[in-house]
C-alpha cells in the first residue's frame, strides 16, 4: 500500500504510474481526439478508458489544483494526461474526458 504522503505528490504518482507501464503522455487536440505526444496516433473517446485519476492541491496556493488521469487506449497504449480543475481547467480536456467517462458508464450498464 502506498504511503498517503507519497500519493499527495504529483511527481511520485507519475513515477509510480510510469513503473506500472503508463509511459506515454497524451493531449487532447482541437478536433476532440486524444493524441499520443511524439507520435502520430490519435484516439476518439470510445477508444479510450480512464483507469484511475488523482487530484492534487497546491500547498501554498489553493488555485494550484490539478488532476492526473491514468489512461489506456483500445490498442494497449498506456499513459497519462493532466489538467487543472476548477477555474483554470482546460475545457477541451474536460469535455473529452467527460465523453470517455459517459461511454464507460454506458458500457457498464450494458454489461449488467
Amino acid at each position: 500500500m502506498q504511503d498517503k504522503e507519497e500519493e499527495r505528490s504529483l511527481i511520485n504518482v507519475e513515477a509510480r504510474l510510469n513503473k506500472e507501464g503508463y509511459t506515454h503522455n497524451f493531449k487532447v487536440t482541437d478536433d476532440n481526439r486524444l493524441c499520443v505526444l511524439d507520435s502520430d496516433k490519435f484516439y476518439n473517446a470510445d477508444q479510450v478508458r480512464i483507469v484511475d485519476f488523482y487530484r492534487f492541491e497546491g500547498e501554498s496556493n489553493p488555485d494550484d489544483m490539478s488532476i492526473l488521469y491514468a489512461i489506456e487506449t483500445n490498442d494497449g497504449i498506456k499513459g497519462t494526461i493532466s489538467n487543472s480543475y476548477g477555474t483554470y481547467a482546460d475545457q477541451g480536456v474536460d469535455a473529452f474526458l467527460k465523453q470517455v467517462e459517459d461511454i464507460g458508464k454506458n458500457l457498464d450498464k450494458k454489461d449488467k
